[in-house]
């Protein structure tokens, strides 16, 4: 566990959303000082730099359909390079405990004895938005937000969340949903959410690939077409307050003004199962 009078044998180092200039003044010092360095496939590439030239560098990433290790595998290399004496890091893309299974590594690690630290990262669910200028709350729009997951593990229903208690908060951040993205907005829209409320979709934010496609639950789905993961989902009225946002929607609601939304008109596919980290 986290203990400044211990050094830890293993640190879960949350390497941020993207842009490799917000990793923490801390993570970067282990990432520094460490043997061996489990990383994944959405933390910055650019930081494996600052690795020694000794330390070695193995590639854990798990991608829709690309999976070097299983968790298990992962739990079990972390466990064997402690156990050899080794400083071991693992590098997680945004926080560690943020739907990044840093919760499962460290029930290893505490099975095997095996010391360990956690040191948070800047989670894209917050980062990736502001990078948009959308902020998550606002004195007149939002009061509430809430960060939930776009799939579940395999074989759980791909969107089996509580879209009724959710739809009722200001504003929802959804990561690993664009594969269920059409499902979602329309839930939200049968839960009760207007058809016409602002979402936002950002594709790689943080970074230079940045791509941010903005619509409401009514249409975002298919304006969203095309984008690729990772993407975090923005739902809720501080989307219009967002870069380039403005004008989007109110070309939008120019367009709509003469129609209307019931959630009866949006029709409810039959969810589906996904793997892991599908969206």
């Amino acid at each position: 566990m986290n203990n400044p009078d211990s050094p830890a044998r293993v640190s879960l180092v949350g390497a941020g959303p993207g842009d490799p200039e917000l990793i923490t003044l801390k993570g970067l010092a282990r990432l520094k000082a460490a043997d061996v360095i489990l990383y994944d496939s959405l933390a910055p590439a650019e930081l494996l730099a600052y690795a020694r030239p000794d330390a070695r560098l193995i590639d854990v990433g798990k991608r829709p359909g690309r999976h070097h290790l299983s968790q298990a595998e992962i739990n079990n290399l972390l466990v064997r390079q402690a156990r050899a004496g080794r400083h071991v890091v693992r590098l997680k893309g945004g926080d560690p405990f943020v739907f990044g299974r840093g919760g499962e590594e460290v029930e290893a690690l505490r099975a095997a004895g095996i010391s360990y630290e956690v040191i948070p990262g800047v989670t894209s669910a917050v980062a990736v938005p502001a990078y948009a200028g959308i902020p998550l709350t606002h004195r007149d729009y939002a009061a509430t937000f809430a960060v939930v997951t776009g799939c579940r593990k395999q074989g759980a229903a791909a969107v089996c969340q509580d879209w009724e208690a959710l739809a009722r908060l200001d504003t929802l951040v959804i990561l690993m949903g664009l594969r269920n993205l059409p499902q979602i907005a329309a839930r939200l829209v049968a839960a009760g959410r207007p058809a016409a409320t602002p979402v936002a979709v950002i594709q790689w934010g943080t970074t230079p690939r940045q791509q941010v496609v903005v619509g409401t639950l009514a249409d975002i789905a298919g304006r969203a077409q095309g984008l690729t993961s990772p993407a975090t989902i923005v739902v809720g009225e501080v989307v219009a307050l967002g870069d380039n946002a403005v004008n989007v929607l109110s070309r939008i609601q120019s367009a709509t003004s003469h129609a209307s939304f019931p959630p009866a008109q949006i029709q409810l596919p039959v969810a589906a199962t996904v793997p892991t980290n599908g969206g």
